[in-house]
C-alpha cells in the first residue's frame, strides 16, 4: 500500500481509539509502532526504529526544562503565594466593584509567571477566591466563571508547558516563545478585567453585597509586603532568561530553588509537605514525557509515511487564502479540545500543521502563540474542559459541571476576541522576541 494512504490510515485510526477512551499515549505508541512495521514490512526494523525515537524523544538537556518548572510552581503554591497575590490584589482596589473577580484574574496573571501550568490555577484559586466571592454573594457561575476562565492565563504568560512543548516540536527557543507570550498574556488579562467590569455594570447582582471599603494603609503595606517575595523570584526567573543569564532549564532550577526556600522561609515546608510536592512533581512530569516519547515515534511514523509534506502540498494546492488556512487549524484545535487535553492536542496536530505553515510563509513563533491560545479555549469547553473538571474535582457537591461550564462560557468569548486580535496583529507576538 501506498506509504501516504497508510499515513492516513493511522491519523484516521488514532482519532478513533481516543474517540473509544484509549489512553492518548498509549494509542500513539502503539499506532506508530504498527505504521512503522507497515510501511517497512519488518518488525525488527520498525522496533529498532521506535526505540531510537523513544530515546530522543527525552534525552536531550533542554528537556530538563519541564520538571523543574512544574517544581517551582507546587512549591510556590506551598508557600502560599497564592493567597498573598490574591490579596495584594483585593486590597488595591478596596473601591472598585467587582473587585474580587478582578483581583482573581491579576493574582492568576501573576501567578501564571510561578506555576506554567492551567489545571494547577484552577485547582488553587477554587480553594482560595471562590469562598471569599461566594461569602459575598457573588453569583455562584459568575465566580465559577472568573476562576476557570483566568487559569488558563497559566499556558500564556510565561513559563508555559505548552510554550516549552511547542518548542520542541517546532524546534523554536523557548526563551523567545516565553517573551513571545508575554503581550499575548498581559492583552487577555486586560480584556477579563475590562470584560468583568463590563458585565458587573450591566448587572451589579452578579457582585452581591460587595460594597467599597475603608481600608488603613498598614494593611495595604502589609498585604504588598508579603508579595515581594514571590515577585522577586519572578523577576529573578524571567529576568535571568530575558538577560541571558540563564538558559531556560538553569532558571528552572534557580526557580524551583528559590520556591523550596520560600516555603522554607515561611515555615510551610514540611518533610510530608516536600514528599508530596515531589510526587506530585514526579507524576506530572512523567505522564508528560510518557505522552511526548509517544508523540516523538507518532512524528517519525509520519514522516516515513511521507504524509506531513502530502498535506501541506493538499492545503496549500486548495489555493486558500493564507488567513483562511489558519482559520482552519484553529477550528481543528477547537473541536479536538472538546476530546482531548492541551497538551495531547499539540502532540497530535502541530508535527501536520508546521510544513503547512513554513510553506506560507507564517513567523512559525507566531502560530505558536496563536495554537497556544486556540488551545486552551479546549481547556473550557465542554465535554472535557479540562479545567472544568480540576475544579469539579476540588469543589466536589459544592458545583456541578454545567454551572462551570455556563459560567466559564463569556471567559471563553473573550479568548476567542484575543485570539482574533493575535490573528489580525501578529506584532503583538512577534514585536518582543524581535527586540531581544
Amino acid at each position: 500500500m501506498d506509504p501516504g494512504l497508510i499515513g492516513v490510515v493511522m491519523v484516521g485510526l488514532l482519532l478513533g481509539t481516543i474517540l473509544l477512551g484509549i489512553h492518548v499515549g498509549v494509542a500513539l505508541a502503539v499506532l506508530s509502532f504498527a505504521g512503522v512495521w507497515w510501511v517497512k514490512g519488518s518488525f525488527s526494523i520498525a522496533l529498532k526504529l521506535l526505540g531510537i525515537a523513544a530515546f530522543g524523544a527525552v534525552s536531550d538537556y533542554v528537556f530538563g526544562v519541564l520538571p523543574l518548572f512544574v517544581l517551582m510552581g507546587l512549591a510556590s503554591a506551598l508557600s502560599g503565594a497564592t493567597a498573598d497575590l490574591y490579596n495584594a490584589a483585593n486590597v488595591l482596589m478596596p473601591r472598585v466593584r467587582g473587585r474580587l473577580a478582578i483581583a482573581t484574574v491579576q493574582a492568576n496573571a501573576v501567578f501564571a509567571a510561578i506555576t506554567g501550568v492551567s489545571v494547577a490555577s484552577a485547582a488553587i484559586f477554587s480553594k482560595v477566591a471562590l469562598p471569599e466571592m461566594l461569602r459575598l454573594g457573588y453569583d455562584k457561575r459568575f465566580a465559577l466563571g472568573t476562576v476557570g476562565g483566568s487559569s488558563v492565563l497559566g499556558m500564556l504568560i510565561p513559563p508555559s508547558v505548552l510554550f516549552i512543548i511547542y518548542g520542541i516540536l517546532a524546534e523554536q527557543s523557548i526563551g523567545k516563545l516565553f517573551i513571545a507570550g508575554i503581550v499575548p498574556g498581559l492583552v487577555l488579562t486586560a480584556v477579563y478585567v475590562a470584560g468583568i467590569s463590563l458585565m458587573v455594570r450591566r448587572n451589579p447582582r452578579l457582585v452581591g453585597g460587595e460594597r467599597a471599603v475603608r481600608l488603613a494603609n498598614g494593611e495595604r503595606w502589609r498585604a504588598l509586603g508579603k508579595v515581594w517575595p514571590t515577585a522577586t523570584l519572578i523577576a529573578l526567573v524571567l529576568g535571568g532568561i530575558y538577560g541571558g543569564l540563564f538558559t531556560p532549564t538553569e532558571a528552572g532550577a534557580v526557580g524551583a530553588c528559590g520556591a523550596l526556600v520560600l516555603a522554607w522561609l515561611k515555615r510551610r515546608l514540611t518533610w510530608g509537605g516536600l514528599w508530596d510536592t515531589l510526587l506530585e512533581t514526579g507524576h506530572a512530569t512523567a505522564a508528560i514525557f510518557f505522552l511526548l516519547i509517544a508523540a516523538s515515534m507518532y512524528s517519525r511514523m509520519l514522516t516515513l509515511t511521507g504524509l506531513p509534506s502530502r498535506f501541506g502540498e493538499l492545503v496549500t494546492g486548495l489555493d486558500l487564502p493564507a488567513h483562511a488556512v489558519i482559520g482552519l487549524f484553529v477550528v481543528i484545535f477547537l473541536v479536538l479540545g472538546t476530546i482531548l487535553d492541551s497538551t495531547s492536542i499539540m502532540l497530535v496536530s502541530i508535527p501536520l500543521m508546521l510544513p503547512v505553515v513554513r510553506a506560507l510563509g507564517f513567523d512559525v513563533m507566531w502560530f505558536g502563540v496563536v495554537s497556544v491560545v486556540a488551545v486552551e479555549i479546549g481547556l473550557l469547553t465542554p465535554p472535557f474542559g479540562m479545567v472544568v473538571f480540576a475544579m469539579k474535582a476540588v469543589l466536589g457537591d459544592g458545583a456541578s459541571l454545567e454551572e462551570i461550564f455556563q459560567g466559564t462560557t463569556p471567559f471563553m468569548a473573550m479568548m476567542l476576541f484575543v485570539l482574533g486580535l493575535l490573528i489580525l496583529f501578529p506584532s503583538l507576538s512577534t514585536w518582543l522576541p524581535w527586540l531581544v
